[in-house]
């Protein structure tokens, strides 16, 4: 029994010397094991996403459109004759004023003629009292417009979140279950940890 135990202690010392005896000469790299720990790849068998539900607050626009109404003046106008008798009364006036000119045919066509140019003055009378008319009085007439009205307001809703990966891998035919912040596909990097058992 104490042989077997110097020989374990033995076995242990020339492991730790050997490391001791490399600790200088080694380069590390990608993929290199540095003292008794390296890396390797392990199966990945299942990914199943952590979803949280978080509450958030929307934002809905809504508009619609509002009838309004807005009240005017305006002038109203006077005016002491019309066109078409102005037109009428000159007519009759430069008639009567062709009637008093020559005799027989040439006294009717002064009287035609008369007729004709006493209604074009009437008519030009009648125009410039419609230009020189002054407003009397107003009067309020009630005009409706349509306006566009919004608000906005917010609605709280839930949505999922997802806040990471429990990732279930197979390694030298035993299973492990992690958590990762990111799905880490169809295989995942591990660290093997490689000593004797009796040391």
């Amino acid at each position: 029994m104490f042989t077997k135990a110097m020989t374990g202690l033995a076995a242990c010392g020339l492991l730790l010397a050997a490391q001791t005896a490399s600790a200088g000469h080694d380069h590390w790299g990608p993929g290199k094991h540095r003292g008794h720990r390296e890396t390797d790849y392990a199966r990945v068998i299942d990914v199943d996403p952590i979803v949280r539900q978080v509450r958030v607050s929307v934002p809905r626009r809504e508009c619609w459109t509002e009838t309004r109404y807005e009240e005017i003046e305006a002038p109203a106008t006077v005016r002491t004759h019309g066109a078409a008798g102005s037109m009428i009364l000159g007519g009759i006036i430069g008639a009567a004023v062709g009637n008093q000119i020559g005799s027989g045919d040439g006294r009717r066509a002064a009287t035609v003629a008369g007729a004709i140019i006493g209604s074009a003055i009437g008519h030009d009378v009648a125009e410039r009292r419609a230009a020189r008319a002054q407003p009397a009085a107003y009067y309020t007439e009630t005009r409706p417009y349509e306006v566009e009205r919004c608000k906005v307001s917010y609605q709280e809703e839930y949505e999922e979140r997802i806040e990471g990966y429990r990732v279930t891998y197979e390694y030298n035919g035993r299973r492990y279950t992690t958590r990762l912040p990111y799905d880490p596909g169809d295989r995942i990097r591990v660290s093997v940890d490689v000593r004797p058992e009796d040391c």
